[in-house]
């Protein structure tokens, strides 16, 4: 099975991000494919050369993986277990995009406060920061439509629910795409463990958005503690420094 993960990374920081996050898959699955995409690979180049978030790209991760079967994780993440299982469950899907997240206990949470686009609008509850496909005729359809989205922006923010100065942020794309090709189609919300810890502020009820400052953690060859709880699934910490953290840790071993 050609199979791999893909990490668009464009600018230093996710970069560093993307390196710390290949040495945690390579340590808890140590035979996994993993694919670094930084801006010089882009198979279109950079679609947005002045600006340092480059969203605009995403959906060039399609051709620039080189798998049949891939998962895109975004790069301010670490993966404390393994994660090898996923492949069984979703290779006979062609798109599947993750529509659950956790908290540091690893509970599922229903906390909206970030995503009134997505309500607003009715759209799937999707988070493209895990986000699995294969090569396929629908595959190839989605990313055309991401691509589309992100290019006419200003045209779908005409007949969506949103500020007018809204900006096309992935999760919002990957939300509308997932809607068009159907909920069915693209996501498989009954495989709940496709799905990862998020850190953000009041996902884990804490005063500020630098949960560093507030939780203590151990970060450990096979164990990443937050406030004594193991962490089992994929932690997308979104602090970028937290990546330098990482990186000593393994300098450390």
């Amino acid at each position: 099975m050609d199979k791999g993960f893909v990490i668009m990374a464009q600018g230093d920081h996710y970069v560093t991000c993307a390196k710390a996050l290949e040495l945690s898959i390579k340590q808890v699955m140590p035979n996994a494919n993993v694919t670094i995409v930084t801006t010089e690979m882009l198979p279109y180049g950079d679609q947005d050369p002045i600006s340092n978030w480059k969203l605009i790209n995403d959906w060039q991760v399609y051709e620039a993986s080189p798998y049949e079967y891939t998962i895109k994780l975004e790069a301010d993440m670490y993966l404390p277990k393994s994660i090898d299982y996923w492949w069984d469950v979703l290779k006979d899907r062609d798109v599947v995009v993750s529509t659950s997240i956790r908290n540091f206990k690893q509970e599922i949470s229903d906390i909206v406060v970030y995503r009134s686009f997505i309500t607003d609008n009715n759209l799937p509850d999707t988070y493209n920061a895990i986000t699995y496909f294969r090569k396929s005729e629908l595959a190839e359809k989605f990313f055309k439509i991401v691509r589309d989205i992100f290019e006419n922006w200003e045209e779908y923010k005409k007949v969506l629910k949103c500020n007018t100065n809204e900006v096309a942020t992935t999760d919002w794309v990957y939300a509308i795409a997932c809607h068009i090709l159907g909920e069915e189609n693209t996501t498989l919300p009954q495989f709940d463990s496709f799905s990862m810890v998020h850190m953000k502020q009041f996902i884990n009820g804490l005063p500020t958005e630098k949960w560093t400052d507030t939780f203590v953690y151990e970060l450990l060859p096979h164990t990443f503690r937050i406030n004594t709880i193991s962490q089992a699934y994929p932690v997308h910490y979104h602090l970028k420094d937290f990546a330098n953290i990482i990186l000593e840790t393994f300098d450390e071993q």
